[in-house]
C-alpha cells in the first residue's frame, strides 16, 4: 500500500508539474503573439502619419508601465515626445517608401517655442529631400499653426480658423485668500526680480516682473513672426496684421474665419478632412480596406527609425545626451521631472563608459531645488575633470535651477526663444497659526534653546529663525554667482549686475554672455563633438534602465489590457474636470514643495502660454 501511495502521489506531482508548464507555454505563447501582433508593418508606400497629441515634450513623464496602462484605459495622451517625432521623419526622409508626411494636428495641445523650432527644423530636412508634407486642422491655434507652417501644403477645415493671440504670462495671486485664511507666508529671497514669491505675497504683478515679462514676451513673439513669414514667404508684418486685424477682418467676413485665414496666405486652402484624405490619396495610394490614403503612423513606424539609427551608430564613438527636463527635485525622480541623485547617476554613468566621448546636457526646466541642482553641478564638473566635454542645449526654459545646471558646460547653445537666466534664491515657510486660531485653537509650551520651537507650522517664525534663514539665502545666492561667474569666465559683480533674479530670452542671454550661441539641439551636437575631436560620431540618449516588466508593456500592444482597465465616460470626464481645476492645485503642489524649512529653491515662475 505505501509503495502505491507513494507511486500515486509521484504520478500526480508529475502531472502537476506537466500542468504548470502547459500554463507557462501558454502565458508565454500569448505574450509572443502579442509582440508579434505589434509588429510594424510599413506598406511599399504610404504617407508618415505625424499625430502629435496633449504637449509636446523634451521626456514623457512618469514611468513607462503606466503609460501603457493609461493608453490601456482608452485615457487621451497627454504628452507626446519631440524625439520620437524628430527620429522618424528624418528616417522617412531617406526612406522610399514614405514619399510624403500627413501632418495632423487637431489633437495637439502645443509646446514651448524652441521645442517647435526643433520639429520645424526636422520637417524642412524632409522638405529638401523633395518629398511633401500636407498639414491639416479644423482648429489651428498658435502652437499647431507654427507646425503647419512648415507644410508644402496647408489646408484648414471650412468651418475652422487660425487663431493666433501672441504670448502672455499671466499668474494667479493668492495673497488675499491667504490672508483670509489666516496662512502667514514668510518669504527670503535675494535678487530684486526674483518674483517666484510673489503668487503667494502680492495681489498683482510687481513693477520689476512686468518689466522683465514685457521683454522676454517681445521677443518670443518676434521670433514667432519670423519663423511664420519665413515659412509661408509671407511680408514681414503678414502676422501682425493678421492678429490685429481678426476684430474686424472675421466680422466683416460674416464670421468666415477660414477664409480670413486664407485671404492672410497662411494656408493653401480650404477643405474638409475628406478632401483632404483624397489628395493624399493622390500622393500615396488609397487603402481600400479604410478608404482613406495609405500610412503608417509614427507608433508603428518609430520601431524602423530607431533601428536605422543604431545601425548607423554601430562601432562609432557617441556622444551622450541626458535630457534633464521638468522641475529639480532632491532624490530619485521619474522621467519628467529632474532628480537630484537619478540625473547625476546618468551622467556619472556618461563618465565612466570609455564609449561616450562627450555630453550634451538637454535643460528644460524652471530651476528647483539648489541642493539637487548643487548635486547635478558637482557631477558635471567631475565629467570635465575626467576630460569629457559638456554642451548645454537649452530647450523652453534653463532659468534658476535650469541656469545652475547649466553654469558648468564649456559651451551653452539656446534658442533664442529659450526663457533663462532668473539667477536668485528664495525660501518660503507658510505658518498656519492664525488659522488655527480662527477655530479657537492656539499653541504654547516650552523649549530648551531659543530656536526650539521656531520652525512649527503652527507657531510664528521667530526673530532668530528668520534671522537664520536669511543668511542661508544669501549664501545660497552667493554660490550661485560664484557658479556662473566661474562657468561663464566672468568677475562676480559682472555676473551679480544681470542676475538679481532676472528672467531673459534666449537672444538677450547671449549678448550678455550667459549663453554662448543660438542655435538647435544638433548644432549643439556637434559642437560636442568637435571639442571631442570626433568626425565620425553618434549621438546617444542616456536614459534609466528600463525593468523588464516596464520592457514587456512598452512592446505590448495594448489591445488585451484594455478589457480590464479601459475607463468608463463617467471617470474620463472627472479627469477632465480636475484638468481644468489644475491651475490651482498646479499653485497649492508648488507651494507644498517649496516651503521645507530647511531648504532653499532656485526656481523661475515663468510659464509662457
Amino acid at each position: 500500500m505505501r509503495a502505491f501511495l507513494a507511486a500515486l502521489w509521484r504520478g500526480l506531482d508529475g502531472l502537476r508539474k506537466v500542468l504548470h508548464l502547459i500554463v507557462l507555454l501558454v502565458i508565454f505563447g500569448a505574450a509572443f503573439g502579442v509582440l508579434l501582433s505589434g509588429a510594424a508593418r510599413i506598406p511599399s508606400r504610404a504617407a508618415l502619419l505625424i499625430e502629435p497629441e496633449g504637449q509636446l515634450v523634451e521626456q514623457l513623464s512618469g514611468d513607462p508601465l503606466t503609460r501603457a496602462l493609461e493608453a490601456a484605459r482608452g485615457e487621451r495622451r497627454r504628452e507626446t515626445l519631440l524625439w520620437d517625432l524628430t527620429d522618424s521623419i528624418r528616417a522617412a526622409a531617406t526612406d522610399r517608401r514614405i514619399p510624403a508626411i500627413a501632418l495632423d494636428l487637431d489633437k495637439f495641445d502645443g509646446g514651448t517655442q524652441p521645442s517647435l523650432e526643433e520639429l520645424a527644423r526636422a520637417l524642412q530636412e524632409f522638405r529638401a529631400t523633395g518629398k511633401k508634407v500636407v498639414a491639416y486642422g479644423d482648429e489651428l491655434d498658435q502652437e499647431s499653426y507654427y507646425l503647419a507652417a512648415q507644410a508644402d501644403e496647408t489646408y484648414l477645415d471650412p468651418l475652422g480658423f487660425v487663431l493666433i493671440d501672441g504670448y502672455d504670462r499671466y499668474r494667479l495671486y493668492l495673497k488675499e485668500a491667504l490672508d483670509k485664511l489666516g496662512v502667514d507666508i514668510n518669504v527670503f529671497r535675494v535678487g530684486e526680480f526674483k518674483s517666484a514669491v510673489e503668487t503667494y505675497t502680492r495681489t498683482n504683478m510687481s513693477p520689476e516682473d512686468r518689466e522683465e515679462s514685457r521683454a522676454y514676451l517681445g521677443v518670443l513673439w518676434s521670433s514667432y513672426q519670423e519663423a511664420i513669414v519665413h515659412a509661408r514667404k509671407l511680408a514681414p508684418d503678414a502676422v501682425a496684421k493678421y492678429v490685429e486685424g481678426l476684430a474686424k477682418t472675421v466680422p466683416a467676413a460674416g464670421g468666415n474665419a477660414a477664409h480670413v485665414a486664407l485671404e492672410a496666405g497662411l494656408v493653401s486652402g480650404m477643405k474638409t478632412q475628406l478632401e483632404v484624405e483624397k489628395r493624399l490619396s493622390a500622393l500615396v495610394g488609397e487603402d481600400k480596406s479604410t478608404g482613406s490614403f495609405r500610412a503608417v503612423s509614427v507608433a508603428d513606424y518609430l520601431g524602423y527609425a530607431q533601428a536605422q539609427r543604431k545601425l548607423r551608430a554601430s562601432g562609432k564613438p557617441h556622444v551622450g545626451v541626458v535630457v534633464a527636463s521638468g522641475e529639480i527635485l532632491d532624490g530619485d525622480q521619474p522621467p519628467g521631472t529632474i532628480g537630484g541623485d537619478s540625473t547625476a547617476r546618468l551622467i556619472r554613468q556618461a563618465r565612466l563608459d570609455s564609449d561616450i566621448k562627450a555630453l550634451v546636457l538637454r535643460v528644460d526646466s524652471p530651476g528647483g531645488s539648489v541642493t539637487a541642482s548643487e548635486e547635478i553641478y558637482r557631477e558635471l564638473k567631475a565629467l570635465r575633470t575626467a576630460g569629457k566635454p559638456v554642451v548645454v542645449s537649452m530647450s523652453g526654459y534653463a532659468a534658476s535651477g535650469g541656469y545652475y545646471i547649466s553654469a558648468p558646460a564649456d559651451e551653452i547653445w539656446a534658442s533664442p526663444a529659450t526663457i533663462t537666466g532668473s539667477i536668485g534664491i528664495f525660501a518660503i515657510i507658510p505658518t498656519v497659526d492664525r488659522t488655527l486660531g480662527k477655530v479657537g485653537v492656539s499653541v504654547d509650551g516650552v523649549g530648551t534653546t531659543a530656536l526650539s520651537g521656531q520652525l512649527r507650522i503652527d507657531r510664528p517664525l521667530g526673530a532668530e529663525a528668520r534671522a537664520l534663514l536669511q543668511s542661508q539665502i544669501e549664501r545660497g545666492y552667493d554660490e550661485f554667482l560664484e557658479r556662473v561667474s566661474s562657468g561663464r569666465k566672468k568677475s562676480r559683480a559682472d555676473i551679480d549686475a544681470i542676475a538679481q533674479g532676472h528672467v531673459w530670452a534666449g537672444t538677450d542671454a547671449q549678448r550678455l554672455g550667459l549663453v554662448d550661441h543660438l542655435g538647435s539641439f544638433d548644432e549643439a551636437v556637434k559642437a560636442a563633438a568637435h571639442r571631442a575631436r570626433l568626425s565620425d560620431y553618434a549621438p546617444e540618449f542616456i536614459e534609466p534602465e528600463l525593468t523588464w516588466t516596464q520592457q514587456l508593456a512598452l512592446s505590448f500592444r495594448m489591445q488585451m489590457v484594455r478589457l480590464f482597465f479601459r475607463a468608463s465616460a463617467d471617470q474620463l470626464a472627472l479627469e477632465r474636470l480636475a484638468e481644468r481645476l489644475d491651475p490651482i492645485a498646479r499653485e497649492v503642489g508648488r507651494l507644498s514643495r517649496f516651503s521645507a524649512p530647511n531648504r532653499v529653491y532656485a526656481y523661475c515662475f515663468c510659464e509662457v502660454r
